[in-house]
């Protein structure tokens, strides 16, 4: 079996020797450096972290007080609905409100759809398939392009609506991985990353089974043990969009 590549943005690092030239000049800032550090410290250590945050940690301390502001969100759109309800207003209106509503994902949604989970593979996996190259780390984890394959295939089948976790996306909505979790909406997850879609069931399933991308990440699971689920719902209920929907930019072409 064939294993193609899944292309992984990395980041290129590495320094160059300089000439010999140039030695007596960096030993000279060095020293230069050396004595301004001390001149500033005066005793203390510069090089303490205690009051740093790694990324990983500022992100999910981020998304806490995204996940507060949400809530706080949700409750003043519910009051905002309630007003509104309260001024009244004709049936048409009324009704025209409740479409545009849930064409922006923001009412709930049930019905018939296809869950679909994906996980890393087991940290010490090996090839299970004779013939293919043993794995590297990035072979046994999951990346942003298969998750926003299965999105867009979910989409393509005719999904109605679609939630990835506990979250509803919406026309702004970007799936976005950070190292190895997933940020999304302001929030961070961990795998198994779970996407739900509400439709036709039979449409979905084939859009997902035909998607190249999906087929890639399956020869991957087949050799190294990556996790996918699939499973059929008569009865999928998927939650409103209770974010906001301020579009920050935009570019046309």
């Amino acid at each position: 079996m064939s294993i193609p590549p899944r292309p992984v943005r990395t980041r290129a690092s590495g320094t160059r020797i300089v000439g010999r030239a140039l030695t007596c000049a960096v030993f000279a800032l060095a020293g230069l450096l050396f004595y301004i550090s001390a001149q500033t410290a005066r005793g203390t250590d510069l090089r303490t972290d205690n009051s740093l945050l790694s990324l990983s940690d500022v992100i999910r301390q981020r998304s806490a007080q995204n996940q507060q502001s949400q809530a706080q969100l949700a409750d003043l759109q519910d009051r905002s609905q309630r007003l509104t309800e309260q001024q009244g207003g004709s049936p048409a209106d009324a009704a025209r409100l409740t479409a545009l509503e849930h064409a922006a994902a923001l009412e709930p949604l049930q019905g018939p759809g296809l869950t679909v989970t994906l996980n890393d593979a087991p940290p010490n996996a090996t090839s299970r398939v004779p013939g293919v190259r043993e794995p590297d780390v990035n072979d046994l984890v999951i990346h942003q392009q298969d998750i926003q394959a299965v999105v867009n295939a979910l989409w393509r089948g005719g999904a109605e609506g679609v939630q990835v976790m506990d979250q509803r996306l919406i026309s702004t909505s970007a799936v976005r991985c950070v190292g190895n979790t997933l940020l999304l909406q302001g929030r961070v997850y961990s795998p198994p990353y779970v996407v739900k879609a509400v439709g036709r069931t039979d449409a979905l399933r084939a859009a997902v089974d035909a998607d190249p991308s999906v087929r890639t990440y399956l020869k991957y699971v087949q050799a190294y043990g990556l996790g996918w689920k699939t499973q059929e719902s008569g009865d999928l209920a998927l939650p409103g969009y209770s974010g906001t929907a301020d579009l920050r930019s935009a570019t046309g072409q």
